[in-house]
């Protein structure tokens, strides 16, 4: 009977050693847990800047184009202009050479 006491006395402390194991390995995995989270959260904010970067640089690639359209089509406007004004006064010309 002493022997069976015994023997249930080793098991039980070695049922309380393994709880222990148990508890610092639990201990060690959240550690590790958290780390991780906190890196995985420093390489997002990491990636929401670059993505905001390479916003802002395809908005001010965009807002050049659209400076230089304009000022293109105004160029071209502006030549049109220039050009049905030279017509207008050469047709003008024409006619007061008539005229005479």
């Amino acid at each position: 009977m002493k022997k069976i006491i015994a023997l249930f006395a080793i098991v039980s402390v070695f049922g309380f050693v393994a709880c222990n194991n148990a508890a610092e390995t639990t201990d060690d995995a959240t550690d590790a847990v958290e780390e991780t989270a906190e890196e995985a959260g420093s390489l997002l904010e990491e990636a929401a800047d670059a993505a905001g970067d390479a916003v802002e640089g395809a908005t001010d690639a965009v807002e050049g184009a659209a400076d230089a359209a304009a000022d293109a089509a105004t160029d071209a406007v502006e030549g049109a202009a220039d050009a049905a004004t030279d017509a207008v006064e050469g047709a003008a010309d024409a006619v007061e050479e008539v005229t005479k």
